[in-house]
């Protein structure tokens, strides 16, 4: 396996679907095209689940809102089924498809689990790569990145062993 490690995740996910959201504060800031929500914050998108501290949504106004792209931070949290994704913070592009999770990246698909500095999902291909980069806290902070990926995958039980 080389330094990136690739598996399929959030494959066929309808990012064009609607994005609800619940979270304990919202605030609007018109002027600036965003909102802000904060305090367990939860969003919806087709059987995808982004849960995290805080959350900015950054939106254009073309006769409705378009959201172009969610930044969580805090104990994020990325789930579809049985797929589950955590780092220190993520940037969804709805445009280009992508959600990247920084820090501390954690991605579980079953028992089979990946870690690292980085995440990289693929929203219109369903790949995901993992690399060993961390970037996902305030200058100077430690993320826990070794600059390595390590991972645990279920193998197959054989009945004849040679």
């Amino acid at each position: 396996m080389s330094s990136a490690a690739h598996a399929q995740f959030m494959a066929n996910h309808n990012s064009n679907a609607p994005v609800n959201f619940s979270a304990d504060r919202i605030e609007v800031q018109d002027r600036a095209d965003r909102v802000v929500v904060s305090g367990n914050v939860v969003v919806d998108q087709a059987g995808l689940t982004l849960k995290a501290a805080r959350m900015t949504v950054a939106y254009r106004q073309t006769g409705s809102v378009e959201i172009d792209r969610i930044d969580a931070s805090g104990n994020v949290i990325v789930t579809r089924g049985a797929e589950t994704a955590r780092g220190n913070v993520a940037i969804y592009d709805l445009n280009r498809r992508l959600i990247t999770m920084l820090g501390n990246v954690q991605l579980n698909q079953g028992t089979n689990r990946l870690t690292g500095g980085r995440l990289v999902m693929d929203l219109a291909s369903g790949r995901s790569s993992v690399d060993g980069r961390s970037s996902g806290g305030p200058p100077g902070s430690v993320t826990g990145s070794s600059g390595r990926v390590s991972g645990t995958f279920t193998v197959p039980q054989r009945t004849n062993q040679p």
